[in-house]
């Protein structure tokens, strides 16, 4: 069979089993399954499918009918046009999170601290955009910490970037004068309702906050609490939200100290992101 044959098949496996985005999911498993890039896929339509690339391509329909994420079968996600592995061990970087770097690039920085840095998709990329800054990345997950190394070094980044073991603050030191993240603000009470490739297959830990009382907010309060001992004077602190959360994370924000608080839309408008500034 020629490979528009098998991905036309999978497109409509994936189609009558619910998945939406059916047709587009199936392209970029047949991508994967040819190793070819996403975008050279038209090129190889006409070519035969060896026996090999078909047990790759069935395996991954058969991973994405278990409503594993695309990005987790492939193991990469393009996120600010670069590639980025992504595992069951981080969070699969989305496309609102450009927003807070969208942000952050706003104004200038010379070093950054990305909390809970996960596959370091944020840290990392900010650090790329801008060539003569440094930063750390911390998080709880040995495993993620590896997988944010391999990005680092795939993207010729590791000398620039500190990546640490770390309870939120716990191992930080120094002063920064951005700090960024996306904390886990699931509630324990909507884990049930999530889609399945983000309540099944990605980690606990980056969805629902340690302690979490019901809001989903208790990492920003952790966060928060200590922020003044990590922000520079005139410092910025740029955290994704949960939606409807950004009023609350405002409050947080003010009563913390931090000045000039903004809430901001992602590209569907919707809040999905605050930030706010240390006085001075």
């Amino acid at each position: 069979m020629r490979a528009q044959e098998v991905l036309a098949e999978g497109a409509r496996v994936l189609g009558a089993a619910g998945i939406d985005g059916a047709a587009r999911d199936a392209r970029w498993l047949m991508a994967h399954a040819l190793d070819v890039a996403p975008d050279r896929l038209v090129l190889a339509l006409g070519d035969p499918v060896s026996a090999a690339q078909m047990a790759r391509f069935q395996a991954a329909i058969a991973a994405r009918l278990a409503r594993q994420p695309v990005a987790q079968i492939t193991g990469a996600r393009l996120f600010w046009g670069r590639r980025f592995k992504v595992t069951p061990d981080v969070l699969d970087p989305r496309p609102e999170t450009e927003t807070l770097i969208a942000a952050a690039l706003e104004h200038p920085f010379s070093n950054v601290l990305d909390l809970g840095t996960g596959s370091g998709a944020i840290l990392l990329t900010l650090l790329a955009e801008r060539p003569d800054a440094s930063g750390v990345g911390v998080d709880l997950s040995p495993n993620a910490l590896a997988v944010a190394q391999d990005n680092a070094q795939a993207l010729g980044l590791e000398g620039r970037a500190r990546l640490h073991l770390s309870d939120w603050f716990a191992a930080v030191e120094g002063v920064f004068d951005l700090i960024v993240s996306n904390p886990p603000y699931i509630a324990e009470s909507e884990l049930e309702g999530l889609a399945p490739e983000t309540r099944d297959w990605e980690p606990r830990m980056a969805l629902v906050p340690e302690g979490c009382d019901g809001s989903g907010l208790a990492a920003y309060r952790h966060i928060l609490s200590r922020i003044g001992e990590h922000l520079a004077p005139g410092g910025r602190v740029l955290v994704e939200a949960g939606l409807g959360q950004g009023a609350e994370i405002a409050e947080l924000f003010a009563q913390a100290g931090l000045t000039r608080v903004e809430m901001l839309e992602d590209m569907t408008g919707r809040v999905r992101m605050v930030r706010g500034e240390s006085p001075g």
